[in-house]
């Protein structure tokens, strides 16, 4: 977890072995259940608004940095693994927001899902 920009939270997951940097930004989901709380942490924000973007994914879910280090593998927060989708249903893109390393395709989401952040078609 880190703040940005003095006052968004993002969350990213840690995919290498301890000492080897390597991370994944979570810049959106799609909500499958308890729309509501989420709703209320969002200011009553509903619909594809609730999730479509790093800060507002860490808003909706109340994360912070007292969740640094957490084990997604437990609650409060756990990460559930759900089979592989086709590749025709995974977009590869370019990486978006930064200045350094946006040319490399590291940026992936499922195709048609309206909760994407943002498209590069």
């Amino acid at each position: 977890m880190y703040f940005t920009y003095g006052m968004h939270y993002c969350c990213n997951i840690v995919v290498g072995e301890k000492g080897y940097g390597a991370a994944v930004l979570i810049r959106a989901v799609e909500p499958l259940n308890g729309d509501e709380g989420m709703s209320r942490r969002r200011g009553g924000r509903s619909g594809r608004d609730l999730t479509n973007g790093p800060a507002k994914f860490c808003q909706a879910f109340g994360i912070s940095l007292a969740m640094n280090g957490h084990s997604l593998s437990e609650p409060p927060l756990r990460l559930l693994l759900q089979p592989a989708l086709p590749t025709d249903q995974v977009i590869t893109t370019t990486r978006i927001g930064i200045s350094h390393g946006k040319d490399v395709p590291w940026r992936f989401y499922v195709k048609d899902n309206g909760y994407v952040s943002k498209r590069i078609e």
